[in-house]
């Protein structure tokens, strides 16, 4: 990999692990509503889960879904189910009790699960893979790896902090309530290019 290719795999990890997603989103509204510290198995769940993602994309996944074109549907349909049941989560979170929140945020294992039916994700992966590794060698595809892995955290933790930092002004019930709806929109408007790509 040479330095101009690596330079740029720095710049497309980094702003397409900082823009909004399905990951972004729903860090803002755990860190809203369950604070930083009760987020952080997420915020891992997301950038080791996601590492491991790119790294099994890079050794032939993919060659798997093009030989069975079936499984690209497959995952578009778990994928619109999944997002609709997180943001019917978000948009139906409990209101602030105290200093807390009722009801649970995601578990690192949940949050690494959701990198397969993420559909930002998968676009990030795919394109890593395919524009950074142009030898396909398996060095290159864990530098690639490793790359996101070391962007991606810092990157996530910013909406967690964001969220966090909305939780100020979000103490009225109703307050919160709508930062939850807008939260859940926002997420299934993330379907738009699953549903509609160009």
């Amino acid at each position: 990999m040479t330095h101009d290719i690596f330079l740029a795999l720095i710049a497309f990890a980094f702003v397409s692990s900082i823009t909004p997603g399905p990951n972004n989103l729903m860090l803002m509204a755990s860190g809203a509503n369950f604070g930083f510290r009760r987020t952080i198995p997420h915020m891992l769940g997301i950038g080791l889960g996601f590492t491991f993602m790119v790294l099994l994309v890079g050794a032939g996944l993919v060659q798997l879904f093009d030989r069975y074109p079936i499984s690209y549907t497959a995952l578009k349909v778990a994928s619109v189910i999944y997002l609709l049941y997180l943001a019917w989560k978000i948009a139906h979170a409990a209101p602030v009790k105290g200093k807390t929140a009722a009801g649970e945020p995601m578990t690192f294992l949940q949050a690494a699960a959701f990198q397969w039916v993420n559909p930002k994700a998968w676009a990030m992966a795919l394109t890593a893979t395919t524009a950074y590794t142009p030898d396909q060698t398996l060095t290159a595809i864990v530098i690639v790896a490793l790359v996101f892995g070391a962007v991606n955290l810092p990157s996530v933790s910013t909406w967690t902090v964001l969220g966090q930092q909305m939780a100020r002004i979000l103490t009225n019930p109703h307050r919160l309530l709508v930062f939850n709806w807008t939260m859940a929109a926002l997420l299934v408007a993330s379907l738009y290019p699953v549903l509609w790509p160009n």
